[in-house]
């Protein structure tokens, strides 16, 4: 078991994962930049560590300052949470190499999949269905070339990273060749890949996952499926679980699918399979695998019963007994940013004068009255879950746990929240990942 584990990470998943490690009894240490000295995850840590500057770059992305804060306060496991460093496999590997335990997927899983177009090949050579599509294009030309025998339209997308960075949709030959040198520019600077593919586009696109598990000798469970369709800008808003309107059958084969590519590779802790469904056939495709925790693993947890962040530990330690588990009920997750809807939804900052949230709701935070927020992070706020024996009674509960909602100091994205969860679109299930107006209209009365 471990005794020791540092948590590389900020934000509401920092405090998510400290409250399992005191659960656990399993002493914490947090890494934090200069900005975040006084963060409510570094008071809740045993042991704190300024690791650099508020830039990102300068502190929770500095691989080195995190191992050498590991070493020098006896950690014995690092857990990377999500973002910044979770998907880099070379810190992956640097954590085994000195004898740190790294809380996840093996360097050569987070390889494997963390490249789009080898984690299709991956998906190929195990039958799970494919988007047509391409390996790495060599110009923009031969993109064209490649697009005219997929048919218009397709997605251009970067080999690496996530987030909705790198891609582009393009109806014609013209539109394809003006994104190609963008899309490759943005991989480079962002992932330092500069590789781009090409998928076709599906009009109407659900985007489905599948939660696995997986003990790192063969053996890996499903733990459910979650839809993460309402999107703004490429990034999830809204999700929930089951999915709507998803046939039995589909959710077995979706599942299916998902074990085959776990199996394959003898997928070690938590990891998430993406699909894009077809919303007018239910035929699904393999997008990617997340070598990760997801932000919304919450809902997972709550029809589930299952602590994701405890079994990645009890994985890490060596005392994981993995079992299947069933899922029971519904799940709704919203997801809190600080945004200025006037401004486009840019990022909002400034000190928080007022916070409350609905007490009977479960709320994934970190931020408290006197909280400042900085333009050095992403500016999510918090993550709203609500849960019920039926979808509408979890949606019912969510638009309670929204009106009870209090953030004051900062514009947020709440009122937008509100009334997305009460259009018709919303309700009925018929949801898609095409992009929404900034005013959705709620459903009559």
């Amino acid at each position: 078991m471990l005794r020791k584990v540092l948590v590389a990470n900020r934000g509401e998943i920092a405090c998510r994962i400290l409250k399992t490690l005191r659960k656990m009894g399993i002493a914490s240490v947090a890494v934090h930049s200069e900005v975040d000295a006084f963060a409510r995850h570094v008071r809740e840590a045993d042991e704190a560590v300024c690791v650099g500057g508020p830039r990102p770059s300068d502190s929770y992305l500095r691989a080195d300052r995190i191992l050498e804060a590991a070493r020098e306060t006896g950690a014995d496991a690092i857990h990377p949470g999500y973002g910044f460093l979770s998907e880099r496999a070379s810190f992956a590997e640097a954590c085994e190499t000195i004898g740190i335990r790294f809380v996840g997927p093996t360097a050569e899983q987070i390889r494997e999949f963390g490249l789009k177009h080898r984690a299709r090949e991956i998906a190929e050579a195990h039958g799970v269905p494919l988007l047509p599509g391409t390996p790495l294009l060599a110009s923009a030309a031969v993109a064209v070339d490649r697009a005219e025998a997929i048919g218009y339209p397709v997605i251009l997308k970067s080999t690496a990273g996530g987030g909705g960075i790198g891609l582009r949709v393009c109806r014609s030959p013209p539109e394809l060749a003006d994104a190609f040198e963008s899309v490759e520019r943005l991989g480079r600077a962002n992932f330092g890949e500069s590789g781009a593919y090409l998928e076709k586009f599906v009009e109407r696109a659900r985007h489905v996952e599948v939660q696995i598990f997986g003990d790192g000798r063969g053996d890996v469970v499903v733990l459910g499926e979650r839809d993460c369709s309402v999107q703004r800008r490429n990034q999830k808003v809204i999700e929930e679980t089951p999915a709507p309107g998803l046939a039995p059958a589909t959710r077995e084969r979706l599942f299916d699918a998902a074990l085959r590519l776990g199996r394959a590779v003898k997928y070690r802790s938590a990891g998430t399979v993406e699909f894009v469904l077809d919303a007018a056939t239910q035929d699904f495709y393999f997008l990617e695998v997340n070598t990760r925790l997801q932000v919304e693993h919450g809902v997972t947890e709550t029809v589930t019963g299952v602590d994701l962040v405890e079994w990645m530990i009890l994985e890490a330690g060596g005392a994981l007994e993995l079992e299947p588990a069933i899922p029971r009920g519904a799940a709704v997750e919203v997801r809190l940013y600080a945004e200025d809807p006037a401004k486009n939804y840019q990022p909002s900052t400034g000190v928080l004068t007022d916070v409350a949230f609905d007490p009977d709701a479960r709320v994934d935070t970190w931020i408290e009255p006197g909280t400042e927020i900085s333009p050095f992070y992403d500016p999510l706020l918090a993550k709203i879950i609500t849960k019920g024996a039926t979808r509408r009674e979890a949606i019912d509960a969510m638009a309670g746990a929204l009106s009870r909602t209090r953030i004051a100091g900062v514009e947020t994205n709440l009122a937008y929240l509100e009334q997305v969860i009460a259009t018709q679109e919303f309700l009925s299930g018929d949801v898609s990942t095409r992009e929404r107006s900034s005013s959705p209209k709620p459903s009559a009365p």
